[in-house]
């Protein structure tokens, strides 16, 4: 806990499991295991739950209540999957990981038979299943279930696939993030030079001191020189296992398990790709007037995040924590109680350290398990907006488990990244109206920073996915040379003529974790123009809140398009997606004409 802090801002694993169980993992994994092979060896040779309606019903509430209470690796997987987070390095952890990792996958490859073979059964059936009251409450997911049918292999063939998925993707990731986390480098700062971990660096490139964000960028670009053959063998291998396995499973695009696995239809995102590329001069208009703003003919690439203006406050947790709260409070009651119990809980790590993962997430494991976030606070405006970022993903998280069962406890990355931006915005907003013009024009600036880098930043990083998976699989391989010229490729694309592409940026991709996770950016996209009409709808009718609340109980009871529809917003329309990329442009338009009034441009 930082020194004087009033909250509680390191995480306390023990909501998990106790420091008692932890010493007994012999019997913890034995419980486990029991548990689930219980299931395993009464279904694994049954048919009659193929077949029979009732029969489906009661095996599907035993999978539920093994799925809420085990899993497959039980809470000390979920422990040291957390741990992993802040202690990057740790071989003892390490250790422990890739025990329960083992021990995991092996029960996981034993039950599978059950959704494997429930996918396997003939249209016939599906249909039968789908209309049969007896499972009303499973409906949509067995509808997931059966979607994937046509990419499902044979047994034996997935148990294969999920043992090899740790040594030919998630080892890679986790050793070229960990040898990022253990990176320092002397820095300038405003207390002069001092030595700062990798995650402290990357917050110092967007400093309004221009000669620390300039010395910090260039400790970036010497620390991914350092890493930059370790990162092209680690970003070929994970191109290379999702060749693999897509081939396999026979996918028609690289995205398709990425839309399948989120509920959406292609047609949608590919909608929402090319009318958001076909108005990347909102984004290329935006870094002009910035670096007219400025003062500059032009932003280096590191510098598109700098603040505007006279935002000099110093926002600490606690003062954070308060803005936030503020706003929380005043959407809804049921808001305000979980945001306050998570930092009374010990549900929130805040600041950076060595060994901790960078940037900022929320993460849930189910039903029965404690949400926790990460952050790395340092005190700028933009660390409120994470906060209130991840806190929208836990709201969501913990208004899902009041109301949906633990085979519903899923979230679509499109209506997870809604409910973050929704929660967000209404913080910025709140710092907008009590402002006045000069403070009112950082604000917006800083506002639309925000909505470039969600919006347009995060489309092109989806086509420099799709363009770099499309010519790894022509090539077979990618140099580092090669992945550099398409990223800057697709970040020109969306920042113009305002941002120069800088020596070294070539290689900023190295850090970007979502591009380990294949096709994961859109919904960032998605997510925030979706969440603009579902502001509109509360700022014209605050009883429209409960409606909202509806929306962030549904979990995975729907496709994400449904549960829309259910609260009144049509994703499907034509001019949907346009909408809220409209309201980006006249954000860009006011702006320039308060900058204008204020004498800041010509």
């Amino acid at each position: 806990m930082k020194k004087n802090s009033k909250l509680l801002t390191s995480w306390n694993l023990n909501l998990i499991i106790s420091n008692d169980r932890l010493k007994n993992f012999e019997k913890e994994r034995e419980i486990v295991k029991t548990e689930n092979y219980k299931f395993i060896n009464k279904w694994k040779d049954s048919t009659d739950y193929l077949e029979k309606p009732e029969v489906l019903k009661e095996a599907l509430v035993e999978y539920e209540k093994l799925t809420n209470d085990f899993g497959t690796g039980g809470d000390e997987s979920v422990f040291y999957g957390l741990m992993s987070t802040i202690k990057q390095t740790d071989s003892e952890v390490k250790a422990k990981l890739n025990q329960i990792s083992n021990f995991s996958v092996k029960i996981y490859n034993d039950l599978q038979f059950f959704i494997l073979n429930l996918s396997k059964v003939s249209e016939t059936t599906q249909q039968e299943f789908l209309k049969s009251n007896s499972l009303i409450e499973y409906r949509h997911f067995l509808k997931n279930v059966f979607k994937f049918s046509k990419y499902t292999l044979s047994d034996k063939e997935e148990k294969i696939l999920n043992l090899k998925h740790k040594v030919s993707k998630y080892n890679w990731v986790k050793m070229l993030s960990g040898i990022l986390s253990k990176k320092e480098h002397k820095v300038l700062t405003e207390e002069g030079k001092q030595i700062k971990h990798f995650s402290e660096i990357v917050e110092l490139i967007s400093d309004r001191n221009k000669e620390i964000r300039d010395t910090s960028a260039k400790a970036l670009n010497e620390i991914f020189k350092e890493v930059l053959e370790i990162a092209e063998n680690e970003f070929n291998s994970v191109l290379e296992n999702k060749k693999i396995d897509d081939e396999l499973r026979g996918y028609e695009r690289p995205d398709t398990p990425r839309h399948l696995g989120d509920d959406v239809d292609t047609e949608l995102v590919d909608k929402l790709v090319t009318e958001v590329t076909e108005n990347f001069d909102i984004s290329r208009k935006y870094y002009e007037l910035k670096a007219k703003l400025l003062g500059l003919s032009k932003l280096e690439y590191h510098e598109r995040n700098i603040e505007y203006g006279k935002i000099k406050t110093k926002y600490s947790i606690e003062k954070a924590y308060e803005i936030a709260g503020k706003v929380f409070k005043n959407l809804d009651e049921e808001f305000s109680e979980i945001y306050e119990e998570m930092f009374k809980n010990g549900q929130v790590d805040a600041f950076p350290a060595k060994d901790k993962a960078g940037g900022a997430f929320c993460s849930t494991s189910g039903k029965k398990h404690p949400t926790y976030i990460l952050l790395n606070h340092v005190d700028s405006l933009n660390n409120v907006l994470t906060l209130a970022h991840e806190f929208g993903h836990a709201i969501n998280f913990e208004l899902t488990k009041k109301k949906q069962s633990a085979l519903n406890y899923d979230f679509p990355m499109a209506t997870a990244e809604t409910a973050s931006t929704f929660f967000e915005d209404f913080v910025l907003q709140e710092l907008l109206n009590e402002a006045d013009d000069e403070t009112r024009l950082a604000i917006m600036m800083m506002k639309l920073n925000d909505e470039v880098s969600t919006i347009f930043r995060q489309i092109a990083f989806y086509s420099f996915e799709r363009e770099i998976h499309a010519e790894f699989r022509k090539k077979g391989y990618l140099s580092a040379v090669d992945i550099g010229a398409i990223f800057q490729k697709h970040m020109e694309a969306y920042m113009g003529n305002g941002v120069e592409q800088s020596e070294g940026s070539e290689n900023w991709w190295i850090y970007v974790s979502h591009f380990r996770n294949a096709f994961y950016v859109y919904s960032y996209s998605f997510g925030l123009l979706v969440s603009k009409a579902l502001q509109n709808m509360v700022k014209t009718d605050r009883n429209n809140i409960e409606k909202v609340k509806q929306f962030l109980a549904a979990g995975a009871s729907a496709s994400p398009k449904e549960i829309f529809e259910q609260i009144g917003i049509n994703i499907s329309q034509d001019d949907f997606w346009m909408k809220g990329i409209n309201e980006v442009r006249e954000l860009l338009e006011e702006t320039e004409t308060l900058a204008k009034k204020l004498g800041k441009i010509l």
